[in-house]
């Protein structure tokens, strides 16, 4: 905003208010209204609150890309920006950017990712510690980090200082992830991936790293792997690392067993979702801005999330499109995509990227007036000072851009497409191909207009790979770039968008949905005379039972006619999944084999790369992760990261304070009623048929009783039963036991006798104790960490476990947040539970069951 702007007085809200207007704006989602608000709307350091919704937000951003507009030819107008992305319905600014733009209190990075490193040539302790300072200062202006440690030589190498040998790669991991974890951005931690390449000696101790407990707990970490590894693998035969890695003249050399580092790859992340895996020759061979790798552009590591490859103190920023809207007359069979509208807008898309370009220039020059103007000495400045000299020298010369989409799931749906069959990834890889031919001839349009990215050589990219696709499906393209350039380096991603799709309410980025419907329980207040009470427990509180659908999952229905605001029974519920286009297109459907496909075909047409988690089934055996993983590898995948329901333990923190003291010994538990009101929770675990029976009091989970189900030695239970009581009696002898109690059609009470006899006696004794810690209580998200944090030998036993927290996890408030746990991708520590996953607010990742 410019000065003037700044000059007038600002009209502020009370946190209430703002709320309130955000809650409207997102016609009562309170979840999107109450994340909108904490990351995104102005607000200033003494947290005065500037806008109310976001069409202010909206118009700041679009007045700001517009000024930037008048500086060139044929500008947009503020109102043509202001339409695409108002409502979030076409374009949408991602994280940095969406917070950042025309943000006069906070003087931070538009980028959102950035790369840092010595290009390999340093492993001084004067060079590691560089690095480390660098890290910290892109971490306190919002940035997430990544980079390589190839270049440190390996454990055991001499050293001309008094420690006479290298310790190596490992200490310098944890190093990195304690500087990470003590920076904080805006009440949340920073974000870092630390990648080593399989040639370096010390990779084996890299991939074990993180399998000691609280090690390395603040980085992600992946092994960049190259062909020749994955050909030693398919042969079974020996590899050579080299330090310097990959170096004809090495000074160090070790020859292993590829296949049995691969085993130790593959069973670190079936076990803990980490490492995962960047195939390495396939990021170089296809990089457009490796072919200026001897100008400063050779890709060293990624992003925290893996979708943007980069060179040393490049950065990106990142942008969304919003599939969904481009469907007209979605859920109906006249559904079609309008490409001429999508191909419209992905000019105006790739031109507010180059805009938004100009804009975190402006950034740049603004955070090194402050460093300037900081009262500390020049020598310490000086490294902060030189690094983003470096990053602004980056972003005018490639000026690099990250167009992404979201609503991939939805999109499919909502034109009748299966997600993960073949006809959807067929029509995927069309839309993404229409979106990477025309963000290239946006970049050369905008070339004849403002100019080529300063070091553009067209002779230098005419054997890139990448390059000679776009050559074979667009000529003209092709010939009109060699003859007037290319504006950007680099243009396309597809990143996570956690928060963005929280907020266009539609599925997260190229992910399929993870829940179409679920449901939901609250008690009724007694002077509520026009509440529905849907029953009265046996102690004489009412309930109503409510359900909570995915947006346009709520929008099928209406298209069909499909009242949302009618009291469904839970058989009517699977009814109505099935019949929709969501039916065996969720996260837990989705067969993998399809999915890697899917992404091997779409990275053709995605010049960066691909962030995406193919979440697995707790049973899979190591040998699937593998054979994944080299699927990944054969398809053209650039990286592929598995996440195996159950693999990764939460980590609980202890505290001392009195708060929360406080609130245990409120919640003591009072004495079991003979009877208490019961949820019948079914799932699957592996290919096992499971049943939770849940006891409520003032509907929060008191007791849990699980176990199998439909065998011969489980509970059989008709499928229609969701509800009934738990009641506490005694046997012959004296002993206590709870039976289940239902009512069946008739209105017959229906007693299943002794649930602690039903089930396995090893479940029996977990359950007391789970059900313990619920009686005194311990909050629903604290139980479902500590049942994750168990560590059991038994595979049955985990297997329970794993049920167990899917049942609970339902009980737990949307926008609780999931303290003491991090995420898998970006291992941000910003997790709320939504529909009973965990999702990421920074990165967007979502974990269900």
């Amino acid at each position: 905003m410019n000065s003037q702007t700044l000059q007038k007085p600002r009209k502020t809200y009370s946190k209430d208010e703002a709320l309130q207007a955000a809650r409207n704006y997102f016609k009562g989602d309170e979840l999107a209204a109450s994340v909108w608000l904490n990351k995104y709307a102005l607000k200033d350091s003494a947290n005065n609150i500037y806008e109310s919704t976001p069409d202010e937000m909206h118009k700041r951003i679009a007045s700001e890309i517009a000024r930037i507009e008048k500086k060139y030819d044929n500008p947009l107008s503020e109102s043509e920006i202001f339409k695409v992305i108002k409502n979030f319905k076409y374009i949408v600014p991602q994280g940095s950017p969406m917070a950042g733009i025309g943000n006069p209190f906070q003087i931070a990075s538009l980028s959102n990712c950035f790369v840092i490193g010595n290009n390999g040539e340093s492993d001084s302790y004067g060079g590691i510690m560089k690095i480390d300072q660098e890290q910290v200062q892109l971490m306190k202006r919002r940035g997430g980090v990544g980079h390589d440690l190839s270049h440190i030589r390996p454990k055991g190498s001499p050293v001309k200082n008094s420690a006479l040998t290298s310790t190596g790669i490992v200490p310098f991991m944890e190093r990195y992830s304690n500087s990470t974890r003590e920076v904080a951005q805006d009440g949340r931690r920073g974000a870092l991936m630390l990648s080593v390449s399989i040639n370096h000696p010390d990779a084996e101790a890299f991939i074990d790293a993180k399998l000691e407990q609280g090690k390395v707990t603040g980085a992600n970490v992946s092994v960049r792997i190259d062909d020749a590894f994955m050909q030693a693998v398919k042969t079974n035969s020996s590899y050579v690392q080299n330090y310097p890695v990959n170096s004809k003249n090495p000074l160090y050399t070790k020859t292993i067993e590829a296949h049995r580092i691969w085993k130790k790859i593959v069973h670190n992340a079936w076990k803990s979702a980490e490492p995962g895996v960047l195939f390495w020759d396939t990021i170089i061979s296809e990089s457009v801005p490796d072919c200026y790798a001897d100008l400063g552009y050779k890709t060293v590591s990624t992003n925290p999330c893996g979708e943007i490859p980069l060179c040393p103190y490049d950065s990106c920023r990142l942008l969304a499109i919003n599939l969904f809207s481009y469907v007209e007359n979605p859920f109906t069979k006249q559904a079609e995509f309008n490409f001429k509208l999508f191909k419209k807008h992905i000019v105006i898309a790739q031109r507010m990227m180059d805009d938004v370009i100009d804009l975190e220039l402006e950034k740049i020059d603004k955070i090194l007036a402050k460093i300037d103007s900081d009262p500390e000495q020049d020598d310490v400045k000086a490294i902060e000072r030189n690094l983003w000299i470096n990053i602004k020298q980056k972003a005018t010369e490639g000026r690099r851009t990250g167009i992404g989409i979201t609503a991939e799931g939805d999109m499919l749906a909502a034109l009748g497409i299966q997600y993960g069959s073949e006809a959807g990834n067929t029509f995927s890889t069309e839309v993404h191909k229409t979106l990477c031919i025309e963000t290239y001839r946006a970049s050369v349009t905008l070339a004849k207009e403002r100019g080529t990215f300063a070091i553009f050589d067209a002779d230098r990219e005419k054997e890139n790979p990448f390059i000679l696709r776009l050559k074979e499906a667009d000529s003209q393209l092709y010939y009109e770039m060699l003859e007037y350039g290319r504006r950007n380096i680099a243009l396309l991603t597809i990143a996570p968008t956690g928060t963005t799709s929280l907020m266009t309410q539609t599925s997260s980025g190229i992910e399929p949905v993870f829940m179409p419907v679920y449901k939901r329980r609250k008690k009724v207040n007694p002077n509520d005379k026009d509440a529905r009470v849907d029953f009265v427990d046996e102690v004489g509180d009412s309930w109503e039972e409510y359900i909570v659908f995915h947006h346009r999952f709520k929008q099928w229905m209406e298209v069909n006619n499909i009242n949302s605001s009618k009291h469904f029974t839970q058989q009517e519920l699977d009814k109505l999944v099935k019949q929709s286009p969501y039916y065996k297109a969720t996260s837990n459907d989705i067969d993998w084999k399809s999915k890697v496909a899917m992404q091997g075909a779409i990275q053709k047409w995605v010049d960066h790369s691909i962030s995406v988690t193919v979440n697995l089934p707790n049973n899979v055996s190591e040998d699937l992760v593998g054979e994944l993983y080299l699927k990944a590898w054969e398809v053209g995948c650039k990286g592929v990261t598995v996440y195996r329901d159950g693999s990764r333990a939460g980590v609980l923190i202890a505290t001392d304070t009195k708060e929360e003291e406080q609130a245990v010994n409120d919640n003591f538990s009072k004495k079991r009623p003979l009877s208490l009101e019961a949820d019948v929770v079914r799932f699957q675990n592996q290919k096992e048929k499971w049943i939770a029976f849940v006891g409520l009091v003032d509907g929060r989970p008191y007791e849990i009783f699980t176990g199998l189900t439909d065998d011969e030695d489980g509970i059989i239970i008709p499928r229609w039963v969701d509800k009934g009581f738990i009641i506490k009696n005694r046997n012959d002898d004296g002993s206590s036991r709870y039976d289940f109690q239902y009512k069946n059609k008739r209105g017959y009470k229906t007693t299943i006798e002794g649930l602690s006899h039903k089930f396995n006696p090893e479940f029996w004794n977990y359950a007391k104790l789970i059900s313990g810690t619920l009686r005194h209580g311990m909050p629903i998200d604290k139980t479902v960490e500590l049942i994750q944090s168990l560590q059991l030998d038994s595979e049955s036993i985990n297997t329970w476990k794993n049920g167990v927290q899917r049942a609970l996890k339902r009980y737990v408030k949307d926008g609780t947040k999931a303290k003491g746990q991090t995420c898998e991708n970006c291992n941000s520590n910003e997790l709320i539970y939504q529909e009973g996953c965990l999702i990421c607010q920074d990165c967007g990742a979502s974990k269900c069951g």
